[in-house]
This record gives structure tokens, sequence and C-alpha cells, in this order.
């Protein structure tokens, strides 16, 4: 006789409709099935928003981690994978590249301000689930860490970003 477990319906894991939707189907290794093996993703969320939307992070840890992307993003430390159409200056030293704005730099300062406050060991975390926006799993296995581990060791690093941001932790 089958039991309860198996009765139930299974319902679909789909985020609820929205632009930023780009939709796959992925196979789960072995270990990480749990009632099926083939599920549907987001591959425009961001890991952040994922781990957020199912209560794996505060709203604190996710204004925190926002505001570390968004600092990331205006210092434009990130590669460049298209020409640049910005206007050249009119005076420019030969080979040399355009000068950063004030935007730039105090986005700069602000960025490298927060991973310092949360040290070098938490900060590669960071940067690689924030910043580049890589799977936690991504993450794991390019740190060399343990299955599992990347998700309380990304909580610790945004608690920090909480405290260094000053931001309330009770904020929902």
């Amino acid at each position: 006789m089958p039991n309860a477990r198996s009765r139930q319906p299974i319902e679909a894991d789909i985020a609820p409709p929205s632009e930023n939707r780009l939709l796959a189907t992925r196979i789960l290794p072995a270990p990480d099935i749990v009632d099926r093996a083939r599920v549907t993703v987001n591959l425009a969320e961001q890991p952040l928003a994922w781990l957020a939307r199912r209560g794996h992070i505060s709203a604190a840890q996710l204004l925190a981690g926002e505001r570390l992307r968004h600092d990331f993003h205006a210092a434009q430390l990130g590669p460049r994978v298209t020409m640049r159409w910005d206007p050249l200056p009119a005076v420019r030293r030969a080979g040399s590249a355009p000068e950063p704005s004030g935007g730039q730099i105090a986005a700069r300062r602000r960025f490298d301000a927060a991973v310092a406050a949360c040290g070098p060991g938490l900060a590669d975390v960071l940067w690689r689930v924030i910043c580049v926006g890589e799977g936690l799993e991504v993450a794991e296995r390019a740190l060399g860490w343990p299955v599992r581990s990347g998700k309380l060791v990304l909580q610790l690093a945004l608690d920090r970003l909480v405290g260094h941001y000053g931001i309330d932790p009770a904020l929902e």
C-alpha cells in the first residue's frame, strides 16, 4: 500500500509570472533528487533573490546583498563584454584608459569598504554569489568547500554586511 506522501499531487515549482523570466528544465544529479529528477528553473533570477524567496535569508540580508551588488555594478568592476560607447575625452594620453567618474570612484570605495568589513574568508563567497551571480553549488566547488556549506557561509557574510551597512536586522 502506498504511503500518504506518494498519493499527494506534485505541484510545479515555478516562479509567479513576471517579465524577468527565462525558464529552462534541468535534470538534478542523483544526490539532489527529492521527489522528481527534472525541475524548472528561472535562469534570469539572481541566486540571492532565489534564497530570499524561499526564506533562506532575511529581508535585511537581501537588502545588504543588493546594496553590495549595486556598488559593484556602479563601480563598473565587472568584465566588459561589449564595446564602450562613451564619448572620448578631448585630451587623452595615447594608450591610457578613460578616467573613472566620481560616482565610479565613490562606488568602488563603498564596495571595497564593505568587502573589507566582511573579511577575506567571507568576501570570496559574497563576490561569487552576489556580484558574479554564481549559484551556491558552483561557488562551493570553485572554493573547494564541502557540499551544502555555502549557504551557511553566505549567511554569515551577509550578517556582517548588514552590520556594516547599519541595517536593522529585524527588517521584514
